[in-house]
């Protein structure tokens, strides 16, 4: 992945690239050249740190999205603005369940999951970074339409940025406001962990959308991160009338997601994916998706959503949290929200215009034709520069398609 300022560099086309070789080494030239050496050596490190100067103020500036199509509503001001977050309240330090060791076959169980047993009562985690006006308050929540609160690892950084200038727009589409809030954890290695720590605070003073637990932003820790959020949700932001739950790898087409739920009364239950029935967990140790008896006895999950995109009603988010403080944590995020329903006496649906696993392209056609995504609401898996011309392009005044599907 390129640096920030020798990817501006490059666009803005101001320095041959022969000048970046030239740095890797001392600059030419023998004694009889000495002086013109110098000079074009001294000429080339000021280019460069001039260069570099201007990359970093384009980083670190606020940024106005070339893709937007429908003026954004001012971003809700935030304490972090200026200065360091407050300090939150304190949470006292999580103690490992010792004895879950005397669990037969424990000792042999991978790592992650000897830890996710050994962690697994803990739900109580310090909030590093916050948005508590979000919303406008929880008495103002209710003029949020749709919330879009997005999965993130910490050290995604240009997947959060192409989303905040593509579909995460924060924005009144028809008098539907949206906003926008990433669920982020923290960097498992330490080195790591500071600095993206501090990465995720310029993006907090900028953005003002990012919700940051200190716990290790892993895989099995996902399903923390889910019931982090609907703590936070219904503290926050009770009023919300739908939320999208979804991965930052996906393509949401937002308008289409407004124009479905205007149809779905938010007060009742509605979570509708991609749903998964008669499936049961892995037991495979090197599969990611293991799950040792020992967790879960059963060989049969509820039905449950893929967990790459769901859209949710404030009723079904509300009967997830209710349920949650019955049900232990389970590693597998989805299957947990399948849980979770299930003890509420609820069912997820299938909704044909959430695509976890991808759309199905004749090889004989273009892949990227925005004809095969311009009526989705949700497409799993799209890399940050895809997300940015599939947004321009199903954006398109000119966009004519040769037939019209609509799937919601």
């Amino acid at each position: 992945m390129e640096h920030g300022w020798l990817r501006v560099r490059k666009q803005l086309g101001a320095v041959p690239t022969g000048w970046l070789w030239d740095t890797r080494r001392p600059c030419p030239g023998g004694p009889t050249r000495a002086t013109r050496s110098l000079w074009r050596c001294t000429l080339q490190k000021w280019a460069l740190l001039t260069v570099g100067a201007l990359g970093l103020c384009y980083l670190l500036s606020p940024t106005t999205s070339p893709w937007s199509r429908t003026a954004p509503s001012p971003a809700p001001t935030s304490a972090a603005a200026s200065s360091p977050p407050p300090a939150l309240p304190s949470v006292a330090p999580c103690v490992a369940n010792a004895s879950v060791q005397n669990i037969s076959g424990f000792a042999e169980l991978p790592e992650q999951s000897r830890d996710f047993m050994l962690y697994q009562h803990c739900r109580a985690f310090p909030q590093l970074l916050d948005v508590p006006g979000k919303c406008g308050g929880p008495a103002g929540s209710s003029n949020v339409f749709l919330l879009l609160a997005i999965k993130s690892s910490p050290a995604n950084y240009e997947r959060r940025e192409a989303i905040r200038k593509t579909w995460g727009q924060q924005r009144t589409l028809e008098g539907a406001q949206i906003r926008r809030v990433f669920l982020v954890g923290v960097a498992p290695g330490a080195w790591d962990a500071a600095k993206l720590n501090r990465l995720l605070w310029h993006e907090q003073r900028e953005h003002h959308d990012v919700l940051q637990w200190d716990f290790r932003d892993t895989f099995f820790n996902l399903t923390l991160k889910l019931l982090l959020f609907h703590n936070w949700l219904r503290e926050r932001c009770p009023g919300a009338r739908f939320v999208f739950n979804g991965d930052d790898d996906v393509f949401v087409n937002t308008d289409n997601v407004v124009s479905f739920t205007r149809g779905v009364p938010s007060e009742r239950h509605l979570l509708a994916g991609q749903v998964l029935a008669n499936t049961g967990p892995i037991r495979n140790p090197a599969s990611k998706y293991f799950v040792p008896t020992q967790l879960m006895p059963s060989e049969l999950y509820p039905p449950y959503c893929s967990g790459g995109g769901v859209l949710m009603s404030a009723f079904t988010a509300r009967a997830i949290h209710r349920a949650a403080q019955h049900i232990a944590l389970f590693p597998i995020d989805d299957v947990y929200v399948g849980m979770c329903l299930e003890r509420a006496g609820l069912a997820p649906i299938t909704h044909d215009g959430i695509r976890p696993w991808g759309i199905y392209v004749p090889s004989s056609s273009d892949p990227q034709d925005p004809c095969y995504y311009r009526q989705l609401l949700v497409v799993h898996r799209f890399a940050p520069y895809e997300m940015a011309m599939m947004w321009q392009a199903i954006h398109e005044p000119q966009l004519r398609c040769g037939r019209k599907v609509r799937v919601f």
